[in-house]
């Protein structure tokens, strides 16, 4: 919206860019993974270098009244924290995506905690400065309208150069975002297939080893949910997308937190009193703070995941029965 304004003005154009973004990547991900490896390294590198940047230099820079008072909102302190605690949320989904590839890396199960962990922090670092440096730089008021909050904060600090420049590394930071999770949309019902939990259909891949069939029903599907809402505009559509998505990670959260659990009372003979308190202390949290999160969404949001659930009904009844019969 920096470089062309009627992207946040114009619904249909937001949506078009949108959808065409979207297969754009998805081309590029059904050609070649390591186009798609370049391309994410590029990405990330470029995402690193304005969230450093504005991370540090918007601490230095930044306002105290913009914090003064906290919650701006109608709602009391709990009700405005419950309200964005998924919202939040989303800026860390995808990091445990490291153990998708678990029989392609090397000491899996000591690699991908280790790799997830560090990811996790590391983002932590980077989302919190930044963020408070934004924060700090816009007022409140300026800042809930705002399509580009970086360039905006990046603008008022050395100017319109600036913003242009932040607009373009936050751009490519988005593009490397979809390309990421394009890929990822191919590989976990990939995954999913092969554990006989998905249509046998999922399996099937390309010469090169791509996902070609899972990779562009999973586009279709994005590119419906674009459709259905461009008429709310650029924000609020990127508002109910990560929401939606947000409670679609949250529900395998909320059951996978307690698995551990579960497999201690199948099978206690493989775990001791000290493995057991440690799990509790891991999964209870996790769990209620999934549970609590998803009680802090919109109802159009609980709705369409309801939508959505069902709709994967009879996809589970037909493996139960396919598995059967065999």
């Amino acid at each position: 919206s920096v470089f062309i304004p009627s992207l946040k003005e114009n619904h249909l154009l937001s949506a078009g860019a949108a959808i065409g973004a979207i297969w754009f990547f998805t081309f590029i991900n059904t050609k070649s993974i390591r186009k798609v490896g370049l391309v994410q390294f590029i990405t990330t590198i470029i995402k690193i270098l304005p969230l450093l940047l504005l991370g540090t230099v918007g601490l230095l820079n930044f306002n105290r009244t913009h914090f003064i008072p906290l919650n701006l909102s109608d709602e009391s302190g709990f009700d405005a924290i419950t309200a964005t605690a998924a919202l939040t949320l989303w800026a860390f989904l995808g990091l445990e995506s490291a153990t998708i590839p678990s029989d392609k890396v090397k000491i899996p199960t000591k690699t991908i905690p280790r790799a997830t962990i560090a990811g996790i922090a590391i983002a932590a670092l980077l989302y919190i400065s930044s963020t408070v440096g934004i924060m700090g730089i816009i007022a409140p008021a300026d800042l809930q309208n705002s399509a580009a909050p970086f360039a905006d904060a990046a603008k008022m600090i050395w100017g319109n150069w600036a913003s242009g420049l932040i607009a373009i590394a936050a751009s490519i930071s988005c593009f490397g975002a979809l390309n990421g999770w394009i890929l990822l949309q191919g590989q976990i019902p990939l995954a999913a297939a092969r554990d006989k939990l998905f249509p046998p259909m999922f399996k099937m891949v390309s010469g090169k080893g791509i996902p070609v069939i899972g990779i562009i029903i999973a586009s279709v599907l994005a590119s419906f949910l674009v459709s259905i809402n461009y008429t709310k505009g650029l924000v609020q559509m990127f508002s109910f997308i990560i929401m939606l998505s947000t409670l679609s990670c949250l529900l395998p959260y909320l059951f996978s937190s307690l698995s551990e659990i579960m497999l201690y009372l199948r099978k206690k003979k493989n775990y001791n009193k000290n493995k057991l308190v440690i799990a509790l202390c891991i999964s209870v949290p996790a769990f209620l703070y999934s549970l609590w999160a998803i009680t802090g969404l919109e109802y159009e949001i609980l709705i369409w995941g309801a939508i959505f659930l069902t709709a994967g009904i009879p996809i589970y009844a037909y493996i139960k029965f396919s598995g059967q019969k065999k």
